[in-house]
């Protein structure tokens, strides 16, 4: 199967219906060639089709499995930072979140082995890059998430997490108030060396 094939079958999506992504994430799935193309597409920046990639990739990390990104972790880390679409963006979030969670589990996972520093760092530099610009409060979520749990192991991020919430993001949107004000007692209480997560 060709990237032909995947094009086709997200321009058979009319939106980003849970059932419409479950059915394209399937017919990925069942054809493995066509995850890298499904990559590749996502950032493909200027596409419009990127959109509906990226709905199909993050579905299939949350309901199939955060696995299916690890292959593609390079091509993944090194180009988040150039989507603009917001609805590229959003899901790449939620990607890195998965990510993150995964990381700092508790539980042995494969993206303990394979994620790697450098890897952290692009999704780190990228998650502040979206915190002090115009994003949507479902991107501030899940990178406030993120950072927050990847500052577990970095001891910069939470002050710098925190200035940027107490400074900024609580001032904003109800929603990017109430994440804010929750991460900042996380970060107090992991202060206080309390080991509760998110």
């Amino acid at each position: 199967m060709s990237i032909s094939f995947l094009t086709s079958v997200l321009n058979d999506m009319d939106n980003a219906a849970r059932v419409n992504r479950d059915k394209a994430a399937n017919i990925v799935l069942n054809q493995p060639e066509l995850v890298k193309n499904l990559v590749d597409l996502t950032f493909d920046t200027d596409n419009k089709l990127s959109i509906k990639a990226a709905w199909v990739l993050e579905w299939m990390c949350t309901h199939q499995g955060i696995s299916h990104i690890i292959p593609y972790l390079d091509i993944f880390t090194q180009n988040i930072s150039k989507v603009h679409f917001d609805s590229v963006i959003r899901p790449c979030a939620k990607i890195c979140e998965h990510l993150a969670k995964a990381y700092t589990s508790k539980s042995d996972n494969a993206v303990k082995h394979k994620l790697t520093q450098d890897h952290i760092d692009l999704i780190i530099e990228t998650g502040f890059d979206w915190l002090i610009s115009d994003q949507k409060i479902a991107v501030r979520a899940y990178t406030m998430t993120s950072l927050y749990l990847f500052g577990l192991e970095k001891d910069w991020i939470h002050p710098e997490l925190k200035h940027l919430i107490s400074t900024k993001i609580i001032h904003e949107s109800k929603g990017c108030k109430a994440r804010g004000k929750h991460v900042l007692e996380m970060i107090e209480k992991q202060k206080n060396n309390s080991h509760e997560t998110i």
